[in-house]
């Protein structure tokens, strides 16, 4: 008879454990199964859509500018585009050298392409050119079988349509470069887009943000290679901002015209609110050369030139002003009560400071002269005299209270201070003591002191008016003014402007006038003032021997050629100032030049503003009040 067996219990034991672990791991993976599902669905729901959806940016149109009439200064104009995608066209070197058969593409370029191409993912656009012609893009779609992965597209350019005319004041734009964004801390994304547009210089790099405006972005859905399949929402962006300038063309465009074949600046402003009517710098170039990258050739013609036609003369040059800074002296010394409009002092040619001869520019001296005939006359003894009188320090406030030494606000980069010295500025950064001889040639606006063009005109405008102006040069930003008149009065008698006022007059209108030979006719009869400043030293021995003349002398060793004014004489509408680099006289060079400019302003009467193009004006600029 066959018994049953008996289990053993260690066999039960280890029956029941291996039950409880099977249990245990299935209830491990139920709970984690409802983790993932129920409570953490929404995150690797998240995730699988990240693998699926692709956002790319669509860059905003750029605000517009306009001078003050409305004429379009610089737009946007469609252009072809052609872009390339990398993993759509297998070997992208190949597909680049047949392109360039078609197009414009040099070698440089397809290296700098392929680099751009290695740095992006592979289904990344990446531009190859733009501003193509239709011939080039029909070409182009006529072989697109031989040209994997190339995309023709239409896009937008910046375009200047006047040019030269306003190339310091716009500026341009061009595409952004890896030094750009190691030189400014901005994380907006379209930075980012390979070749897109940013302001490098003028209105367009100061006001960059404003104008480039918002991105618009596409969330696109792609398979898993990274090939678009749908479009699942388009969103557009902000455009930039639109401007408009205080500055009219055709002012701009005669005083560039005027100055043509010089090194040289003018500034034209109203006395009335501070409006900068034209603010030109010569020679010039052509904005449009730079939008898509400035050729080599073009560059170096541009960086070679002796008469920098890159730089911005108006706010950038920094000059002694020569005689145009006898008006800051003599203001001083009469606020200071150092002198009167009765007092005369003897001028036979130089006067003698600590053993040392300080020249008249007149050799043989003008005699006794008034405050009046020393401006008339531009007499140099009579302003190193007064000088010594009333000292740098009150000097120095006086030319800041004028606009000089001041760094004014305008949307411009590298806007300079000029320099306005004192005792202390000159220990501190010369490491010397301050010399009775610094004061005197500080009187006739040498030696340490510097102005530029801008600063000079501001001065001009408030001798003129007696109001604080601050030179002012955008008059509307989408539609909205900019203007608020808060134009103080300057602290100084009337009597003493007036006298400063009487002596300018005589500069252009007394036939001993220095700019009598470029006076204005009896209707608009200008106030102002010739300067004549020195970029060399002359010796003692040269002076014996007589004087270099400035035409026998090599063109960077000439003295600059300056002219400030103002007019009309009565009502004052408008002040400039010109400089002409290494010029010579001012009489000869300077004053005919201001003479012309002048004219045209009053012939023009830029005293109103025209629309901007679509836009309505609800407000009206005012001499008084505010208007925002």
């Amino acid at each position: 008879m066959n018994l049953p067996l008996k289990t053993p219990r260690r066999f039960r034991r280890r029956a029941l454990l291996l039950a409880g672990m099977q249990l245990g791991l299935a209830g491990t993976l139920a709970w984690r199964m409802n983790q993932l599902g129920v409570k953490e669905s929404d995150k690797f729901r998240l995730l699988a859509e990240e693998n699926r959806i692709n956002i790319r940016l669509q860059p905003p149109s750029r605000g517009i500018i306009y001078d003050r009439s409305g004429n379009t200064l610089a737009l946007n104009r469609q252009v072809y585009t052609i872009e390339i995608i990398r993993e759509q066209a297998t070997d992208p070197e190949a597909v680049l050298n047949r392109l360039a058969e078609l197009i414009p593409l040099s070698k440089i370029r397809i290296s700098e392409i392929l680099k751009e191409l290695s740095r992006r993912r592979a289904f990344v656009p990446v531009t190859v050119a733009t501003g193509l012609e239709w011939e080039h893009i029909a070409a182009v779609s006529a072989n697109s079988p031989s040209l994997p992965g190339i995309i023709p597209k239409l896009g937008l350019n910046r375009k200047y349509p006047i040019g030269a005319d306003f190339a310091h004041v716009i500026g341009y734009v061009g595409p952004v470069s890896d030094y750009d964004l190691s030189q400014i801390n901005d994380k907006d994304p379209l930075l980012l887009i390979p070749r897109f547009q940013i302001g490098k210089n003028g209105i367009e790099a100061k006001v960059e943000k404003p104008l480039r405006g918002k991105a618009g972005y596409k969330t696109i859905e792609v398979n898993s290679v990274g090939r678009v399949m749908r479009v699942l929402k388009d969103q557009s962006g902000s455009p930039g901002v639109n401007l408009q300038l205080t500055i009219g063309h055709d002012l701009q465009r005669f005083a560039t015209e005027r100055m043509q074949g010089e090194s040289s600046a003018a500034v034209v402003m109203d006395v009335n609110n501070g409006d900068v009517l034209a603010l030109a710098s010569a020679p010039t170039f052509d904005p449009n050369k730079f939008v898509n990258g400035i050729s080599v050739s073009d560059w170096e013609a541009l960086n070679d030139n002796k008469y920098r036609p890159l730089a911005n003369k108006t706010v950038q040059g920094l000059y002694p002003p020569g005689s145009t800074f006898k008006m800051v002296v003599a203001l001083a010394a009469l606020t200071d009560g150092v002198i009167n409009k009765n007092e005369e002092i003897f001028c036979p040619g130089h006067k003698d400071i600590n053993g040392r001869k300080f020249h008249c520019w007149r050799k043989g001296g003008h005699g006794k002269v008034s405050l009046r005939e020393a401006l008339r006359y531009s007499c140099d003894v009579f302003f190193y005299d007064i000088a010594i009188r009333v000292g740098i320090e009150k000097i120095t406030e006086t030319a800041k209270a004028l606009g000089l030494g001041i760094k004014h606000d305008l949307p411009l980069p590298a806007v300079r201070t000029g320099l306005m010295p004192t005792k202390q500025w000159k220990r501190k950064n010369k490491k010397q003591d301050w010399f009775i001889g610094d004061t005197a040639n500080a009187g006739i606006g040498q030696g340490f002191v510097l102005a530029s063009p801008l600063q000079l005109a501001t001065m001009t405008a408030r001798l003129a008016s007696g109001l604080i102006l601050q030179p002012r040069m955008l008059n509307m930003i989408d539609n909205k003014s900019t203007f608020i008149n808060e134009n103080q009065k300057l602290n100084f008698k009337t009597e003493h402007l007036n006298l400063i006022r009487t002596g300018m007059y005589d500069v252009s209108n007394h036939p001993r006038g220095t700019a009598f030979s470029s006076r204005i006719d009896e209707k608009y009869k200008m106030a102002g003032k010739t300067g004549t400043s020195q970029v060399r030293f002359i010796s003692k021995k040269e002076r014996e021997g007589g004087v270099t003349k400035n035409e026998d002398l090599p063109w960077n060793r000439r003295d600059h050629a300056l002219f400030v004014g103002y007019a009309p004489y009565k009502n004052p509408r408008y002040s400039i100032s010109v400089i002409v680099e290494h010029g010579g006289a001012g009489s000869r060079k300077a004053a005919p030049i201001a003479r012309d400019i002048m004219k045209k302003a009053l012939s023009l009467g830029e005293n109103s503003y025209g629309p901007m193009p679509n836009q309505i004006r609800s407000d009206k600029i005012k001499k008084s009040g505010k208007t925002v």
